[in-house]
């Protein structure tokens, strides 16, 4: 499943002269976690001069034969973590991630200082309900947004949607979620508006079928016992591959979802800045 969330997307390698660029800082691997053979986690140091907000992404990589290489990904973090997060597939030919899956701790990244993206809190018009949902890696921005006190004090319920082709594959959004659940402050916050809703494609689970298919007949919502999608009270951010997105674009529209931005904040909104590798 490739999604075209910044944390899968490649829209660029950056050639650069035989040192990084000023605008390209290093920061020192702290962890890694391989969930299955197609995704990993890795944290770093973070730079007391980055600042972001949760939902943006930012270019990282790797020097290669004395070239930054860069990808964009999101923030899985907090914005007020002292550390940085991110979340990855594993594509064996990648230019990037080929090399990426291997760091260690104690490697250097390359990370740029100038965040940006659309999938904010601030792109949305006030409402009673935020959904989030993602497919793969695109629940990377969620992450960082659930982590958000400003989420809870903007929304009176929180859906988080992950959906992926094998169960093994949700794991870090399920971790997500139970640690905010269980954060000594977010977790008051979140206690009676978190709902979470995990399905699948490939594996027997609870819960099977694209997010789209479950939306579309009511089934989710359903078991969620909440109504129908409705623009007046919604809010809704979306991360994943290129056919969900273009998918419940069309789905929102129908019911007359409007799309926000910084200048107009509305209804949903997506990470616009790229397209399918």
């Amino acid at each position: 499943m490739q999604d075209s969330c910044p944390t899968t997307s490649a829209p660029t390698s950056v050639a650069a002269p035989s040192r990084p660029q000023r605008s390209l800082g290093r920061e020192r691997v702290l962890s890694i976690r391989h969930y299955t053979d197609k995704l990993f986690s890795f944290r770093t140091t973070r730079s007391a001069g980055l600042r972001f907000e949760s939902g943006q992404f930012v270019m990282i990589g790797l020097e290669v034969d004395g070239r930054p290489l860069m990808r964009a990904y999101s923030m899985a973090s907090a914005n007020y973590d002292e550390h940085l997060d991110f979340f990855s597939i594993k594509v064996p030919h990648g230019p990037l991630t080929s090399r990426l899956q291997h760091i260690q701790p104690g490697d250097e990244v390359l990370v740029g200082s100038k965040p940006t993206g659309t999938l904010l809190l601030g792109n949305l018009a006030p409402g009673r309900r935020l959904y989030l949902l993602a497919t793969g890696t695109g629940f990377a921005p969620f992450a960082s947004i659930l982590r958000d006190p400003e989420t809870w004090e903007r929304f009176e319920m929180v859906v988080a949607v992950e959906g992926c082709r094998e169960a093994a594959e949700l794991a870090f959004a399920t971790e997500t979620v139970m640690d905010v659940r269980g954060h000594e402050y977010l977790g008051e916050l979140a206690a009676d508006k978190l709902l979470y809703y995990a399905t699948v494609t490939r594996d027997a689970h609870h819960h099977q079928g694209r997010i789209t298919d479950l939306i579309r007949s009511g089934a989710m919502l359903g078991e969620l016992g909440l109504p129908d999608l409705d623009a007046a009270d919604d809010r809704v951010m979306i991360c994943g591959n290129p056919g969900m997105l273009a998918e419940i674009k069309s789905m929102l529209a129908e019911r007359g979802f409007e799309e926000g931005s910084s200048g107009e904040p509305a209804a949903f909104v997506i990470e616009r800045a790229f397209v399918e590798r």
